[in-house]
């Protein structure tokens, strides 16, 4: 068994493997220690080792302090977030088998959704086809009818002497920028076309995205490769829960650091003109 105490018992909860992991081994640690080294108030660690989850505010809050507290203790992060899921009823335990025709997945607070297996998809779109591939040739063929119509219909004839210039039209494409680390997930993407300004995590940071309105738009904890692509019509503003470990990317290039690492950031504003303010050139008037 490690020093740390990675092993995690399945009767034991997040918050006693948490606990025991804090004050067994040679790197015994109290509560403030661990709070002034990951910058987490010590009410919210004391919570998450009692199960307490009702003090820490938002559910997005109790997984990124427990993903950092995990960290800090030399757990793995990632089975520590999911089995604190599994005890807060996010998720749900079900067959993923995907050789059964139906898996039933029950979630607390939610209807249960019936899932088909692929094999059953595909098996059904396959019997269906078969049944009725007179009725699949003839719309193909349909389709090819029509295809060949329509050119036969706007393309100039040559004898015409027609000198029509055709214009194409070039569609620019959006570069993104060459980031600091390389991609590892992408979010919002329905918005990369547009986007001018990104974020990227270089460091695990809660990433919290506003409109206007005061609407939350998005809210996760990004890894380091992470990306956002933030929306470019509307306002909108941000809050970093780790401000130095978020990439501010306008328009290909790199702004300034929103704030240190580990500090929490509110009321970024996210437009190109607060994040790249141009420099005001001083005008010089001589005097005759």
């Amino acid at each position: 068994m490690s020093e740390n105490n990675t092993e995690m018992p399945v009767e034991m909860t997040v918050g006693e493997i948490l606990r025991n992991a804090r004050t067994t081994g040679r790197r015994k640690r109290e509560i403030a220690t661990v709070s002034k080294q990951l910058c987490i108030r010590e009410e919210f660690l004391q919570a998450l080792e009692d199960g307490n989850y009702k003090v820490i505010p938002e559910t997005v809050y109790i997984l990124g302090f427990a993903r950092n507290y995990a960290m800090e203790l030399g757990l793995d992060p990632d089975e520590i977030v999911n089995k604190l899921k599994r005890e807060m009823g996010l998720v749900a335990d079900c067959d993923d088998d995907e050789e059964s025709a139906v898996a039933v997945c029950a979630v607390p607070g939610n209807e249960s959704v019936e899932r088909k297996s692929k094999k059953d998809i595909f098996s059904q779109v396959y019997k269906f086809i078969r049944k009725n591939w007179i009725w699949f040739t003839l719309g193909l063929v349909a389709i090819i009818v029509a295809v060949v119509a329509s050119l036969i219909v706007f393309i100039p004839s040559s004898e015409n002497g027609s000198n029509e210039v055709v214009e194409t039209v070039q569609v620019a494409e959006v570069s993104e920028p060459k980031y600091n680390l390389a991609v590892r997930e992408r979010f919002g993407t329905e918005n990369s076309e547009t986007a001018n300004i990104i974020l990227q995590a270089n460091q695990e940071s809660w990433v919290k995205v506003e409109d206007g309105r005061g609407n939350t738009v998005f809210s996760r904890v990004l890894v380091p490769g992470d990306i956002y692509y933030v929306p470019a019509e509307g306002q909108y503003k941000a809050t970093f829960g780790n401000a130095g470990g978020v990439d501010v990317w306008v328009n290909g290039a790199l702004a300034s650091k929103q704030g240190a690492n580990h500090v929490r950031k509110s009321g970024i504003v996210l437009s190109v003109e607060a994040l790249m303010p141009k420099e005001t050139v001083a005008t010089e008037t001589t005097v005759e």
